[in-house]
């Protein structure tokens, strides 16, 4: 009798063939160093007759109740956690702390709508960090069924009910545009990330208190918060929404400085968009910072390696995988919503306003 999908040969199955109890024959495979030699053989032989192709790993490792593996899924494609600098950083500190601990790192699909439940469901993981930068409630909400430790990360819903780490946007942002005032800049604008749908180009203060992505929303508002505090009316600060991606990073170079009065400081919201208005201004012919300053946000690696290095709010990224590798674990979780300060590097992207 060999094993078919229908009818599947089991390990009582063996263990009848072979004259010995479900027990012996479990210890065969398991234990096989307390089982005499010609019982092991005899058992082996009815196996390999019978088709049966041992114990299943996942089943032993779901009894055992651990299996010193964390989960990470985003509603992202997968290629996300390797393309996208700030994906990558915080993948590379949650897999440094992984490995100190022997622990492995699963990435969880989470992007095709109707396999998004059977992946979290099958997931061989003792818990999951959740990268909600799109799409997070329901990825909690599906989540949760799975009844496995899991923390949030990047989540704007409302439901403190949700373990959740992020980083103080408002009062970073404010650190932000507090050091381009301090340096002296007045003529200032604000290169966006997503604010809601496909929206790219000039935004208005109504479409930013209306963002979908509390990220983009809270950033806006600490640059604000900064500016009203210089005595800048926030309706003269142009403020673009992007992709994050290069061409609509430089349609929005292209309409700021289109006009005979141009910023002298830009206030991007990631350290990708940054780079793109570096990139930018250099191909116009103009220097940073002599010319005009930028400062990102998030504190990548490649914003250090930048020409020039980029000023930037860094985030404290080991701190936000450690916390969320000890919750994904089980071992310490986290109660509500816990907020990170972030940290103004200066480096060589920002100085004076030209004279």
């Amino acid at each position: 009798m060999l094993m078919t999908q229908d009818n599947p040969v089991r390990l009582r199955d063996v263990a009848r063939a072979a004259g010995v109890s479900q027990g012996t024959a479990s210890n065969v495979f398991n234990r096989p160093e307390i089982v005499r030699e010609e019982v092991r053989e005899r058992v082996h032989a009815a196996a390999r007759e019978l088709g049966y192709a041992g114990p299943s790993l996942t089943g032993r490792l779901l009894r055992a109740g651990k299996v010193n593996a964390v989960g990470v899924a985003a509603i992202e494609p997968l290629s996300y956690f390797f393309e996208d600098p700030w994906a990558r950083h915080l993948m590379a500190q949650i897999s440094e702390i992984c490995d100190a601990r022997g622990a492995g790192v699963a990435l969880v699909s989470a992007l095709n709508d109707e396999r998004l439940a059977w992946n979290i469901q099958s997931a061989l993981v003792d818990g999951f960090i959740l990268l909600c930068v799109e799409g997070g409630e329901r990825l909690v909400d599906i989540t949760r069924q799975r009844q496995l430790p899991y923390v949030a990360l990047a989540i704007g819903a409302d439901d403190h009910s949700i373990p959740a780490i992020g980083v103080d946007n408002i009062n970073g942002a404010r650190l932000a545009a507090e050091h381009i005032l301090g340096l002296g800049h007045r003529r200032i604008a604000i290169l966006s990330t997503m604010l809601r749908g496909d929206h790219v180009g000039r935004a208005d203060e109504s479409l930013v208190r209306q963002a979908w992505y509390s990220t983009s929303r809270d950033r806006a508002f600490g640059y604000w918060q900064a500016l009203t505090g210089a005595g800048i009316d926030i309706a003269s600060v142009p403020i673009f929404g992007t992709r994050e991606d290069m061409a609509s990073t430089h349609a929005a170079m292209e309409q700021l400085f289109g006009g005979a009065e141009t910023p002298t400081a830009i206030l991007a919201m990631s350290d990708k968009i940054a780079m793109y208005a570096v990139d930018w201004l250099f191909r116009s012919g103009r220097v940073v910072p002599r010319d005009v300053s930028v400062v990102g946000f998030d504190g990548v690696p490649e914003s250090a390696l930048a020409t020039p290095k980029l000023t930037t709010m860094a985030q404290p990224m080991h701190e936000i995988a450690r916390l969320a590798v000890d919750a994904a674990l089980g071992d310490k979780q986290v109660e509500g919503r816990r907020l990170l300060q972030t940290q103004l590097t200066v480096r060589e992207s920002t100085a004076p306003p030209p004279k």
